[in-house]
């Protein structure tokens, strides 16, 4: 993993922490992007994840925020700014998308 995307896990765990809506998930790395998952367990016990949105680094300091549709597909949304900008927009205008069921 680059060092910069592993900063950027770091500190969007911190983030996810602070924030009732978001406190839990787990966060995945892959390439640019930042996932974020919520784990839940099944009914039959087996442990389930579930990825919800994700954000993709545009440059050092900006961020595109993607939300998972469900056909699988991610779609991107019109935000895009700091990360914490995006975490401000994930649990206001997004909450729904990021809650446990």
């Amino acid at each position: 993993m680059k060092l910069g995307m592993e900063r950027a896990k770091l500190e969007i765990e911190e983030i996810i922490e602070r924030e009732d809506v978001t406190a839990g998930m787990v966060v995945r790395v892959h390439g640019d992007n930042l996932t974020l998952v919520r784990q839940e367990e099944a009914a039959s016990g087996e442990t389930t994840f579930d990825d919800r949105v994700r954000l993709t680094r545009m440059s050092r300091s900006e961020w595109g925020l993607s939300v998972k549709r469900h056909t699988g597909r991610w779609e991107r949304t019109p935000f895009s700014g700091s990360m914490r900008e995006m975490m401000d927009a994930v649990c206001t205008f997004m909450q729904h998308l990021v809650a446990p069921y």
